[in-house]
């Protein structure tokens, strides 16, 4: 069976020897973090994705604080990790699942359709005393075969799309604080969903029907672009819709970090 959304913590111990998983901790204000917690314990058999080193492009000042990289880079990183094409591969962060999402995303951007991410994260897995240990497995790279990339706007079609969805929380959104980029605000019609309210307390995904009651509200038929700070959170909103049966949302990679960086690109408050 493929998944491709969500898998539980029984599911993955139950194939803990057969799937590929992927350790995505990431601290943003500490980005050497996510590594060190990696080095200390993980899910036995997981590999690191770095968010600034394997999960980003150069940044040019221009880009945004998470570019994507080059398409052929990112497909020549999947070869290195030995992924192949029939891998069930699951994604995982500290908890709720919104830096596990950029590598779920990324993985389908180059043409992989069976990821997931573990509903929970290390918070659950580690709740319910499954094991972690700190080696990391050694990988038989391969040439992995990708198809051609799809799922982006640029930041040129982004003000011709049918609906814009902000990732970030509301007050970012209405431009009343600014806790990272050097200007606030939001690009002018955007609608707000802020990504922590796919996840109930625990971290866990809301249920399906649920989410997708709460994305139908928002989008209301339209097709959606999605961005955040620097498109990372954005990853969890297209994450949490294809959970809800609405996939299609597409995402502006460079997001407001990007956006921002031309002075001349209009923005809206309140």
């Amino acid at each position: 069976m493929m998944h491709t959304t969500l898998v539980s913590t029984q599911q993955l111990a139950d194939h803990l020897n057969e799937w590929r998983v992927f350790d995505c901790r990431h601290d943003l204000m500490k980005p050497e973090l996510g590594a060190e917690q990696y080095r200390q314990a993980h899910i036995p058999g997981a590999l690191f994705a770095h968010m600034e080193q394997d999960l980003s492009g150069p940044k040019t000042g221009k880009n945004g604080r998470h570019p994507l990289p080059a398409f052929q880079a990112f497909v020549q990183w999947v070869g290195a990790k030995g992924i192949q094409p029939a891998d069930q591969v699951v994604c995982y962060d500290a908890a709720n699942g919104s830096t596990a999402a950029r590598l779920w995303w990324m993985l389908r951007w180059v043409g992989h359709r069976n990821v997931a991410v573990l509903d929970g994260g290390f918070a659950k897995w580690l709740k319910e005393g499954r094991p972690v240990d700190n080696s990391t497995p050694s990988v038989k790279p391969t040439a992995y075969p990708a198809g051609k990339p799809s799922g982006t706007v640029s930041a040129d079609a982004v003000l011709q799309s049918a609906l814009l969805v902000d990732a970030r929380a509301p007050v970012r959104w209405r431009g009343e604080q600014e806790p990272i980029d050097p200007v606030a605000g939001r690009i002018p019609g955007a609608k707000n969903r802020f990504n922590m309210e796919n996840v109930n307390a625990d971290g866990t995904f809301k249920s399906a029907p649920q989410l997708k009651t709460e994305f139908e509200k928002i989008l209301q038929n339209r097709e959606s672009v999605h961005y955040c700070g620097s498109g990372v959170a954005a990853c969890h909103n297209l994450l949490a819709m294809e959970i809800a049966g609405l996939p299609g949302g597409k995402l502006y990679a460079g997001s407001w970090s990007e956006w921002i960086a031309d002075p001349s690109r209009p923005l809206e408050k309140g």
